[in-house]
Formats: C-alpha cells, sequence, structure tokens
C-alpha cells in the first residue's frame, strides 16, 4: 500500500501534542525574550529533601507584557527513574540563587521524557526558575541524575526552546552522613576517613553539640561506619567523651589511620579541659594548663574503642603552649612506622606544623621539630620509601606550603610546590596516596581536596597527581560541590577504582564515592 505523507505528518503532529509537545518549537530569542538553563556542580544527596539541579534563566523583553508558562518539558536519564522520589519546582523571582520555598509544582516522574505541569506567570525582566530532586532511600550512589529541561510552553501552547550551557548536567549522587540536628546535635565538623584491610570505612568527626564554634566547647568525636564501601552507613557511635562537665571538657578536631600489621585503629584528638584550646593553652604538661593529644583505638573493625588517654607528656615540648594533631588522616609508613600530622603553637605563640610518630606500633610516641613557621592543619604521606611529604595550611593565604623530610621530622626542606602549586583560602585539606587503576595499570598516585581559591571556602575539588606531588596538572582536577562550604574534607582509597571524600557542608557532613577515571583521566 502506498504512504500517504499528509496522513504520516498528521500522525507526527498527534503523537507531538500527546507528549505535551507543541507543533511549533518557538526560539528563545524570538521577540527578544532570552530562556536558558545551567546546571550547578553539586552533588545530589540521599537525605536531603532539596537538591537543586538546574536552573532555568528567563529573560522577558522591557516593555512587553508578562508572560505566563504552563508546563516545563523535561527528560530524565533511564536510571534516574528508580533512584528519584520527586522533582520539585521552584520559582524564585528575580532570586539566581536556589531557595527551597513553597515549591509550584511537584511530580513523579514515571517515564525518561514527561511535561511538568507549572502555572508561573512572568513580569519583563530576569527571572529564574529552579528544579530540585529528592532521592529515594535506595537511590544507587553509583548512578547519576541528569535532568534536562529542553522547552518552556507558554499558555497559548506555544514551546519556546531552553538552551543549554556546557555544564555538567550529570550529577553524582552522595549521602548525607550527618545533618545538622541529627540526635539534636546543632553540627557536625571536622571529617577524617580511613578504610581498614577488610574495606570497613571509619568516619570520624566533631558532635559540636550547642553550637558550631570550635573548642572549648560541649563537643565529642563521633564514629560512622561502613561496611560496603559507603553506600551505608551504620547509627553513629560516640568514641571520645572526656566527661563531665560536658560544657568545659570537650575534645575533637579528630584524625585517624589504620595499622594494617596490628589491624588496629587509632583516632587521634584535641582534649579541651576547661579553656585549654588553642586560644586558653599554657605551657605545661598537665590538663589544667594545657590542651591534651589523646588517643583511642580499636582491635576489631571499629566496632569498640580503648577509653581515651593523653600522650602529651611523650611529644610535648613543656615551654610550648599547646600541642595535638592535624585533623583528617594519618599514615603507616612502608616499615610499619605509624604517623599523625601534628601542629604546635610554641612559646611567642606561632604555629609550626609537624608530625609525630611511633616506631613501636604505637606502644610510645616521639614528635619532628616544626617544618615551616606560621603553619597549622596538616596531611602526611610517604612518597618514597622514608621520604614524607608535609602538606600544610599555612596562615598568610592563597596556597598551601609543602615541605618533606627523611628523617622523621628532625629537618625539613621547603618543595619546590611549596605556597605556588595548591591555591588555599587557609582552610585544612587532605593527602593520601593511593594505588589505583589507571590506563596503564595500576599506579601510585597522589589525591589532594581542598576548596580550590585562593580566598573563600567554596569549590570543593578533588586533584590527582601522577608523579607523587611534584605537578599538578589542571587536567587533572574535578569539581565536586561549589557552593560556599565550611571547607574541611578527609579522603580514603575505597578500592582499586573508586576514591571516597567525607566533606563539610554548613553544619553536615557529605559523603562522595568518585570514580578514579573522572580524575586522572
Amino acid at each position: 500500500m502506498k504512504k500517504n505523507p499528509y496522513l504520516l505528518y498528521c500522525l507526527l503532529l498527534v503523537m507531538l501534542t500527546s507528549m505535551g509537545c507543541a507543533s511549533k518549537v518557538y526560539t528563545a530569542a524570538h521577540d527578544g525574550a532570552q530562556i536558558s538553563s545551567t546546571a550547578p556542580a553539586i552533588p545530589v544527596l540521599k537525605g536531603v529533601a532539596a537538591n537543586p539541579l538546574l536552573r532555568i534563566t528567563v529573560y522577558v523583553p522591557a516593555g512587553g507584557d508578562a508572560v505566563t508558562y504552563q508546563g516545563i518539558q523535561s527528560r530524565l536519564n533511564k536510571t534516574a527513574l528508580q533512584d528519584v522520589e520527586k522533582l520539585e519546582v521552584y520559582f524564585t523571582g528575580s532570586e539566581p540563587l536556589f531557595k527551597a520555598e513553597a515549591p509550584v509544582a511537584t511530580i513523579r516522574p514515571a517515564a525518561e521524557t514527561f511535561t511538568i505541569p507549572v502555572n508561573i506567570r512572568m513580569k519583563p525582566g530576569k527571572q529564574y526558575i529552579w528544579l530540585s530532586v529528592t532521592l529515594k532511600e535506595s537511590a544507587n550512589p553509583d548512578n547519576r541524575i541528569a535532568l534536562h529541561c529542553s522547552q518552556l510552553v507558554d499558555a497559548d501552547g506555544k514551546a519556546w526552546a531552553i538552551t543549554e550551557d556546557n555544564s555538567v548536567y550529570a550529577k553524582r549522587i552522595g549521602i548525607a552522613l550527618r545533618k545538622a540536628g541529627d540526635d539534636g546535635v546543632d553540627t557536625y565538623r571536622i571529617p577524617g576517613i580511613a578504610t581498614t584491610d577488610k574495606g570497613t570505612l571509619i568516619a570520624v568527626y566533631d558532635i559540636r553539640y550547642d553550637n558550631s564554634r570550635d573548642l572549648p566547647g560541649n563537643i565529642d568525636v563521633g564514629m560512622s561506619r561502613s561496611t560496603d564501601g559507603g553506600k551505608t552507613w551504620e547509627p553513629m557511635k560516640i568514641i571520645m567523651d572526656m566527661g563531665e562537665p560536658h560544657k568545659n571538657n570537650g575534645v575533637g578536631d579528630p584524625s585517624v589511620l589504620f595499622d594494617p600489621v596490628t589491624k588496629k585503629i587509632w583516632v587521634a584528638a584535641l582534649w579541651s579541659k576547661g579553656n585549654r584550646s588553642i586560644a586558653g593553652s599554657k605551657p605545661g604538661l598537665s590538663p589544667d594548663e594545657t590542651g591534651q593529644f589523646v588517643l583511642v583505638s580499636s582491635d576489631d573493625d571499629g566496632q569498640t574503642w580503648t577509653e581515651p588517654y593523653s600522650i602529651t607528656e611523650q611529644i610535648k615540648n613543656p615551654a610550648w603552649n599547646i600541642y595535638f594533631n592535624g585533623p583528617g588522616n594519618g599514615i603507616v609508613m612502608q616499615n610499619g612506622t605509624l604517623v599523625f600530622p601534628s601542629q604546635y603553637w610554641d612559646d611567642k605563640g606561632m604555629p609550626h606544623s609537624s608530625i609525630i610518630y611511633s616506631d613501636d606500633r604505637g606502644a610510645t610516641w616521639k614528635s619532628g621539630i616544626g617544618a615551616k613557621a606560621n603553619t597549622t592543619e596538616s596531611q602526611v604521606v610517604e612518597t618514597t620509601p622514608g621520604t614524607l611529604m608535609l602538606n600544610m595550611r599555612d596562615n598568610r593565604g592563597r596556597f598551601r606550603s609543602v615541605a618533606t623530610t627523611t628523617d622523621l621530622g628532625s629537618s625539613w626542606v621547603e618543595h619546590h610546590t611549596s605556597y605556588s602549586a595548591l591555591p588555599d583560602p587557609v582552610c585544612m585539606g587532605s593527602l593520601i596516596k593511593a594505588k589505583v587503576n589507571t590506563k596503564d595499570g595500576q599506579h601510585e598516585v597522589l589525591f589532594f581536596s581542598n576548596p580550590n581559591t585562593p580566598s573563600g571556602r567554596y569549590d570543593i575539588t578533588l586533584k590527582a597527581s601522577m608523579d607523587l606531588g611534584e605537578t599538578w596538572q589542571p587536567a587533572r582536577q574535578l569539581l565536586l560541590d561549589e557552593r560556599g562550604t565550611y571547607g574541611y574534607s578527609a579522603l580514603t582509597k575505597i578500592d582499586d577504582n573508586t576514591i571516597g571524600i567525607l566533606y563539610e557542608g554548613v553544619k553536615d557532613l557529605y559523603f562522595v564515592r568518585v570514580p578514579v577515571q573522572e580524575v586522572i583521566q
């Protein structure tokens, strides 16, 4: 039978209409209107009610009539359908930043392409529509959520094209590990994370009960444990609590390491008995004089923990004001030496990044000297056997400082990348060495994370160095979260193909699994 072109055209028109598409799509620039979309660099988090996916910017020309839009033509990737609980639309008017207040539409997508019915009236000027997602509890953290909005349909049935920019529309899925208000806590801060030989992830952090302020205060050290690579987490445990009176007896700023020989997990932290944190600590060794460098450990993969005890008398010069760990992660050297990054404030109040170490599996501890004056929170890796690299927060601002030692901190040499290669806004950063799969086989790679800016804590970024920190190539970095945050982060290797990052939001802690290939390319 001969095909009738006119009938085929009518059939196509009926199909487009049934899909919610107008018979003609108008270019957004027509009549002076401009409609575009952008997708912010933000992970989609399980446990968070509103996750901004994309923003539609609409410019209605001055002098024209108001426009009413009644539909948004949208498309989700296939795997997202099993992970998305609902999509919500927010009209924020002339406010370009996301605000989760009174959604104008809510939809639970059942197909990849769909129309979101809305009723949004826009006056002349520049205005914004945000689309947000809520994930199911069963959402797979290795999947992606990719939402595309192709058209706005007005009250006359005209479909106006939405121009996409070059941002990344496929969002990785993360987990809100701890949120402000969980268990009645005001703020969770200062992440550290390590992986045991069983593949268990041990995350540690400050439990700041009353407010977001640093020590002194009512602060304990909490621990969360995952046995499936960070996809799910057990309930929080308190592993450091210095007892009554809680408001004046806090402990925080934790750092964690795992010893693969003894199978022991170590956590270090600062105990402030009363006002014995940085500002109130003085020369001496006792808890009533100075802040205490305290340790706990676990011999059963993080299920139970010892009571905290102080090693201050072993490592602190009594003339110094305070000595405590650099938060985040410690390491075990190839010869079995345990190493925690540390910091001391000398008798003049000048801070110095350093290390403490144990060559007898944690029975006793010793200290190195300062690597560089006016540096504080640091992270350490062993680049080659016997050589430690210390990556430091520098109070001068703008960049990280870096030094190396071959004698466990008895002497230091400033590295050629110091104060030049890694931008930093005076914040804690994370540095680990991991043997991972690359296109050329397994390779030892340094991974670094921090707010990738010379000032301001935003743009949490993961970077990779393929030559053990000699260079940091711009092509090997991945922006994870562009939002303003408290800025601290901690890295761990999950497996040969995956890096985990635990980082601060604002009063919250987020965990994201990142494929190695996305960073090293």
